[in-house]
């Protein structure tokens, strides 16, 4: 990994890798496995320390007592120390569609980062802080070479030309969720590299792992 990838200095203080999870009483955490198989693979790549041996039963812990769905937030720091934040979660209606704008922030594809789920959020908090959360529900990013990356919080998936699903590619520059790589595997998407004329005249969703799908539509330029 180049040096943008490594935690360098006084980074190390302040990073922290995050997990945003949904728990309900029935079933428990949605993905659980995957969302802990992730924040291993950050952690080793960014030289942060293990997470604790009792991190499932904190998890446990944390939403022991819920009698609703749950919003659960996992913060790690570099030296491996665990904050888990809990907060009712409603689902969206079946019937929601999300206004979606395209940002003019860029991300830079080289820098591998961006493909580890981190405090550093300042890139999505620019090209959120475009528009108004009144005008757009999410904001989607673009690389220096004008590919779909993934909006601020979410992945992005087009409908393609045989009627599945096509998302953009991790070479593109973007972190790959854990709802898109579900997705992927299970054959209802595969990754392509897409730029926003993709986008006219087809089917849009985005998601995430504590949302799931969510039907989109594209703001005027």
């Amino acid at each position: 990994m180049s040096s943008k990838g490594k935690v360098r200095g006084g980074q190390q203080s302040h990073l922290s890798l995050i997990e945003t999870m949904r728990w309900e009483p029935e079933t428990g955490f949605a993905r659980l496995d995957q969302h802990l198989r992730r924040l291993k693979r950050s952690a080793d790549a960014l030289g942060f320390l293990a997470a604790p041996a009792d991190l499932v039963k904190q998890l446990e812990e944390a939403t022991n007592g819920a009698e609703a769905a749950l919003r659960v937030r996992l913060e790690m720091s570099f030296r491996g120390k665990l904050t888990i934040t809990t907060t009712p979660f409603v689902p969206l209606a079946e019937d929601t569609v999300w206004r979606i704008a395209i940002a003019r922030a860029r991300m830079d594809s080289s820098d591998p980062m961006y493909r580890h789920k981190t405090t550093r959020r300042d890139l999505y908090e620019a090209a959120r802080a475009e528009f108004a959360a009144d005008e757009a529900d999410e904001v989607l990013l673009l690389n220096e070479r004008d590919e779909l990356c993934e909006g601020t919080i979410t992945n992005i998936f087009v409908e393609d030309m045989d009627g599945g699903l096509a998302t953009p590619a991790i070479s593109s520059g973007l972190l790959a969720g854990i709802l898109r790589g579900d997705m992927i595997r299970n054959g209802r998407a595969k990754s392509a590299l897409l730029k926003p004329a993709d986008l006219a005249g087809r089917t849009i969703y985005v998601g995430n792992s504590l949302r799931g799908l969510i039907r989109a539509e594209l703001l005027p330029a």
